[in-house]
Order: C-alpha cells, then structure tokens, then sequence
C-alpha cells in the first residue's frame, strides 16, 4: 500500500501537482486523477481499490468504519527528500465516495523579483509590505498560484513582525509566527484574532477565505489598523470583490479597507520556470471600481496580459502532458 501511496506522490511531484482525487466506484475500484494546469487527468496504469482508499484513511487517522460521514485528517510522509504534509479528506455521494489528498507544502517558490511577466506589477508586489493597514487580496483559481505568490512576498519582507492564522498551514516557514486553527481545542478565528493582537504584529495573514467567518475575521483585522494579506479563490479582480460580498462583506467595510487585488495564472516559461500572469487593481483602481462599478480605461485584463505574453514567447501555451 505504502509503495503504491509513494509512486502516487511521485507523478504529484513530478508535475506540480497539489490534490490527487480518488473516487470509490460501485464496483469498489478506485479512480485515481489529479489537476495539471487546471485540467484532469487520470492515472491509467493505476490498478487501486477501495482497500488503498481504507489504507488513506488509516494514514490520516479516519474512522474507516464510517465511509458516510464527511471526515479530515493529516500525516506526514518523507519522499524524495522532502517531507510532506498531507491532508486527505472524503465525502460520501449518492453512488461514490470522493477523497481528496491534498500535498500542502508542494509549491513552486518563485523569485519575488520574477513574480511577474509585467514590470509594474512586481513594483506593486515589492511596495505592497510599506502599508501600514488595509487589506490585499491575492485571488485565482485552484491552481493558479496564487497561495505562491503570497507566500513569496512574504519571506521577503524584512524588519516586520508577520503572524499568520491559517486552516491549515500549507507552508511552514521560520520567517513568521504561524496559527494553526484548532476548533476542538477551541482555537477558533476570533479566539486566534484575539491573542494574536496581544503580539504587536505588523503584517497579519489570514490563509484563505472560504466561509463568512474568515471574511468577517480578515475585515476586522484590516479594522485595527494593521495590514492584513489573504488568498480567495475567484476568476478575476472584480469576481474577488463580488466573492467578498456574497460572504457577507458591507460594500462601506471594503471600501474603507480594500488596499488592492490581484488575480492570476501560473504559467510555464521557455527557461522551464514558472511565473505568473496577473492582472491587479492596486487602491486607485480599487477606488474607481467603486465609485463607477467597472474598471477604469487604464485597467489591464489578464486575458490582454496572457496574449501579449504568449505572443512575445516569454511563457508557452499550456501543453497536455504525454501520459502519467
């Protein structure tokens, strides 16, 4: 099982991948995909069945007795020198059972000086640490890159004191103090909010907002005059912001607080490195979107910045893989 387990993460690592999805069929074999530049592929040569899925939920400390109920768990696993933290979740259908096994710390570390195709972007990205208070989003979609961009600005900020709260650490670093939430021992968002105020940060980073309670913690954060940097996914700048708002978000708390966004894509380059396409509504663009409801002449999409660059042949179109 293990040996199965291991050649799984293998291909994961070979291709950048973060979450492998396994769904129990009604004949209890197992199918086997994961998501390569935003598309499924599935794992042909793979023979699996439910009893490696049983054999996942053991490694994660599940209760295998009890397919039904939705479950999360984590464990750890060293491969090819590197360790790797794993979360595998699942979630029972009407004719499956769906099991996602996320690898949390399998990003791709970009150069912060490289972040991006467009100059003036990697000028807003390195100035974005100079706020004193406010908020940043960095948006996209699964597989965007966008949890590698924020953390690659944050390991390069310096002479600031930077706390996170996430659910769950995707990263570890030593640069910043890390909060892991824990509801059964009662560490929620507003519990960890509360002590980490007693801790004079400077930079407040909220993993990503899913729920109305991260949303409503990020906003209260950005209240207390600190600068607060959060991930959500969301096809573009204007998405971001109609996201916040379904979460619950009053239109005046974001205006009052909404520093900037950036939504992206990851992209391969013909020097087989990756850096990112984005476009961004830095606190003037920000400004305007809300006092007319659409994006000034000035504003750059990312579809335009995606052309230009395919066009000059700084990144190459996205290719299927041979076969995995």
């Amino acid at each position: 099982m293990e040996n199965d387990l291991i050649r799984c993460l293998e291909i994961a690592l070979k291709y950048h991948v973060t979450d492998i999805h396994f769904s129990v069929m009604e004949n209890n074999q197992l199918k086997v995909e994961m998501r390569i530049k935003n598309r499924m592929f599935r794992l042909k040569d793979v023979q699996l069945d439910i009893h490696f899925f049983r054999y996942l939920m053991y490694r994660a400390n599940l209760d295998s007795s009890d397919l039904q109920k939705p479950q999360t768990g984590q464990f750890s696993l060293a491969i090819q020198n590197h360790s790797l933290s794993l979360r595998f979740s699942i979630l029972s259908s009407f004719r499956m059972i769906s099991g996602v096994l996320r690898i949390l710390n399998n990003h791709v570390i970009l150069d912060s000086k490289n972040l991006s195709l467009t100059p003036s972007h990697g000028l807003w990205f390195q100035q974005l640490p100079s706020y004193t208070n406010g908020l940043v989003v960095f948006s996209g979609p699964t597989g965007s890159g966008k949890t590698t961009t924020l953390y690659t600005i944050l390991n390069h900020v310096k002479q600031k004191k930077i706390y996170t709260i996430e659910d769950p650490i995707e990263v570890y670093s030593n640069h910043y103090v890390q909060i892991q939430i824990n509801e059964k021992h009662h560490l929620s968002y507003q519990e960890a909010l509360k002590q980490l105020m007693r801790q004079d940060p400077d930079i407040i980073m909220i993993g990503e907002i899913r729920d109305p309670t991260a949303a409503e913690i990020a906003i209260r954060a950005s209240l207390t005059g600190h600068l607060v940097v959060t991930s959500l996914h969301a096809s573009s700048c204007i998405g971001a912001i109609h996201r916040l708002l379904d979460l619950g978000i009053k239109e005046y708390q974001l205006k009052d607080v909404l520093r900037g966004i950036s939504n992206q894509r990851l992209f391969d380059t013909p020097m087989n490195t990756k850096i990112g396409a984005y476009e961004i509504m830095d606190e003037q663009e920000v400004n305007y979107y809300f006092k007319h409801k659409t994006t000034s002449p000035s504003f750059i999409p990312l579809e335009k910045t995606i052309q230009e660059a395919l066009l000059a042949k700084t990144i190459q179109e996205e290719k299927d893989p041979n076969s995995i």
